[in-house]
């Protein structure tokens, strides 16, 4: 995808310049904590850091961490316990995100060798930060208590034709299994004046697809004179010129409203794709959760985006094995994947997580039982994704081209559903859009063939032989 693009913000005249230091950077979790690394990148740039990648040939090494789930949390401490057991020399550790905000001073214990914990509020205080860590201190950036958070000054972009762009951070929903409100704090959103003007930014930069994030960014409030809400700033977005797709992710449930597919269906910029995490198909567990809905009420908002003039996708996350869950609540469950019919399931395992309500209560179902559970939803969910992929096959679809596999000769692109789509290419079609008709299917993703368009792009690729049949 080229070499990383560094995103300087119209307020900002920091000037990049050459320097010794070298600096790592391994992200655990989503796409806020993508996003958020290329932020602290882009810190680290303007002080005159040098990117590698490789750990062993840097001087400051940062996990971005996420504790969603146990593993993603383990796994931070395991690659720091790699280093101390080989010595970490003059090396310098920062941990930060999640598990950074969540273990905080303690993490000092844990890990002797790390110099710097901070949470995702306190990356705009990085430079001080980085300063009192240079002088050989140890220190921590923890506050949750600030709007600071969307003031970065750069932003390192990975992507050339694609941006993630915050628009509201925390979680003020207090589900019993979740510890985001305690590691991003309460919810705070961007003024809309603020967010458009850094989307044409981007558009004039050439980026066309802009993905817009928040841990429940449906819940987005506009507190600026404009009020827009977030189904009118969905369409501000989409109307934005050079902007041909826009995604939004992650969407609660009690906070969507059919303005959202109102706006999806009325704005052909926004891709038709929802992701809406319904964590379990029962009433009884979904109460435990303290999730705020029921089932009805849920397939209420599933059954509105499918009455939707476009065929929108609807993807969802599940839990299998939360606390209380009985072999019922999970045969509803089952029930509930049959119903919708999504296009995609994230499914985990229940792991407690420190500092939540249910982290507390008894862990009821067994291990191995958590296990069954999870591969028997699995494969019903890649049944259902499998039926629902053959009805396009012999269909033509525009896709986004994300990448290329040499060995295959083959480019990955996406379509606006977010289905991924596999067909011979080149590596120069990499951020380009294209039609490919669909050839065949599996349940996670398609095989396709270029549609040529035009008598003169045939005549182009004509003149340049390539995989393309």
């Amino acid at each position: 995808m080229g070499e990383p693009f560094v995103q300087i913000s119209s307020a900002s005249s920091t000037a990049l310049t050459a320097g010794a230091r070298r600096f790592y950077i391994e992200t655990f979790g989503c796409q806020m904590n993508a996003h958020d690394s290329e932020k602290v990148a882009g810190v680290l740039l303007a002080r005159g850091y040098v990117p590698v990648t490789n750990p062993e040939e840097a001087d400051f090494i940062f996990y971005n961490t996420c504790s969603i789930r146990e593993k993603a949390a383990q796994k931070v401490f395991s690659r720091l316990g790699q280093f101390r057991k080989r010595g970490a020399g003059s090396q310098i550790f920062a941990v930060l995100g999640c598990v950074a905000q969540q273990e905080g001073e303690e993490i000092f214990e844990r890990a002797p060798h790390v110099s710097l914990v901070c949470g995702s509020a306190s990356y705009p205080r990085l430079p001080e930060l980085l300063e009192q860590v240079e002088r050989g201190r140890r220190v921590t950036g923890l506050s949750l208590d600030t709007d600071e958070c969307f003031e970065t000054e750069l932003t390192r972009r990975e992507n050339r034709f694609r941006a993630y762009l915050t628009i509201m951070e925390g979680c003020d929903k207090r589900c019993s299994f979740c510890v985001v409100p305690m590691t991003r704090g309460p919810e705070r959103s961007r003024p809309s004046q603020k967010i458009l003007e850094e989307c044409r930014l981007l558009a004039d930069q050439g980026f066309s697809e802009i993905q817009l994030l928040g841990q429940t960014v449906n819940s987005y409030r506009d507190l600026s004179p404009a009020r827009r809400s977030f189904a009118e700033l969905l369409v501000a977005v989409g109307q934005i010129p050079g902007i041909r797709r826009v995604r939004f992710t992650t969407s609660h449930p009690r906070d969507f409203t059919p303005e959202m597919v109102a706006a999806i269906d009325a704005c052909p910029a926004l891709c038709d794709h929802i992701h809406l995490p319904v964590q379990s198909g029962s009433n009884a567990v979904l109460r435990r959760m303290l999730r705020g809905y029921t089932r009805e009420e849920y397939l209420e908002k599933t059954d509105c985006i499918r009455s939707a003039r476009r065929c929108i996708s609807i993807s969802t996350d599940i839990i299998v094995g939360f606390c209380g869950e009985t072999a019922d609540d999970f045969e509803q469950t089952l029930w509930l994947l049959e119903r919708v019919g999504y296009d995609q399931v994230f499914s985990f395992k229940y792991s407690p997580r420190p500092r939540t309500p249910a982290g507390g209560w008894p862990d009821t179902v067994p291990e191995e039982e958590k296990g069954r559970r999870l591969i028997i939803l699995q494969e019903r969910q890649r049944q259902i994704q499998l039926a629902r992929n053959q009805v396009c096959v012999g269909k033509e679809f525009e896709v986004l081209v994300e990448g290329f596999q040499p060995k295959l000769s083959q480019a990955v692109g996406r379509t606006t559903s977010n289905r991924v789509v596999n067909f011979a290419g080149r590596p120069e079609w990499v951020g380009s859009y294209m039609n490919v008709r669909v050839t065949a299917v599996g349940p996670n993703s398609w095989v396709g063939k270029r549609v040529k368009t035009s008598t003169a792009e045939a005549q182009e690729l004509t003149a340049q032989p390539s995989q393309q049949g």
